[in-house]
């Protein structure tokens, strides 16, 4: 079934959503769908499915998660990336758990910390990519997720250290200069 931005049908009183009108052949976003409709149906609302940010998760072992744009896809709409990944191979509670496959893998607009899309290869990626779909939806960038505390040790820190990573792209050659100056006086 064919619908616009708002979950409206050919004729503009009737409305649809889930399975039949929707890409996302998913439960929670039939739900998030299904507030569109009411809103826009009864209360005259404005919001646009286009708005929603749908994850994804496929169960398997390691599980595989995703939200937002792969990086090819955000090419193809003349979107520059950069891309950070942190293998669990990095992170304590993955060694500790025997759980080192996978990663988590952050793309951001090129020179920002922006979040357009991100996905998640671990043993519980359909419960850590919710922090990531969080961070997309409240505008909380890769610097913020970074800035979290995290408990330790949790594989969670694997999205914290996407975050490190990011940081680490600030520290220029000309900033770390300057920082070694400021140190060198203050001392």
């Amino acid at each position: 079934m064919t619908v616009n931005d708002r979950l409206q049908t050919t004729n503009p009183r009737m409305y649809a959503c889930g399975d039949i009108c929707s890409p996302y052949q998913f439960t929670h976003a039939a739900d998030f769908m299904a507030r569109i409709v009411i809103r826009n149906a009864l209360f005259k609302g404005r919001p646009k499915v286009s708005s929603l940010i749908i994850p994804w998760a496929t169960f398997t072992s390691p599980e595989t998660a995703h939200d937002g744009l792969y990086e090819k896809e955000a090419q193809d709409k003349g979107i520059e990336v950069d891309t950070y990944t942190q293998e669990l191979s990095k992170v304590d509670r993955a060694i500790l758990d025997g759980e080192t496959d996978g990663f988590v893998r952050v793309h951001v607009r090129k020179g920002t910390d922006d979040i357009i899309g991100a996905t998640v290869v671990a043993a519980r990626a359909g419960d850590m990519i919710s922090e990531l779909t969080l961070a997309m939806k409240g505008k909380l960038g890769l610097k913020t997720i970074g800035a979290a505390i995290h408990p330790y040790p949790t594989q969670a820190d694997a999205i914290r250290k996407t975050g490190d990573l990011y940081s680490r792209t600030r520290l220029t050659p000309f900033v770390k200069m300057l920082m070694g100056k400021w140190l060198s006086w203050t001392r």
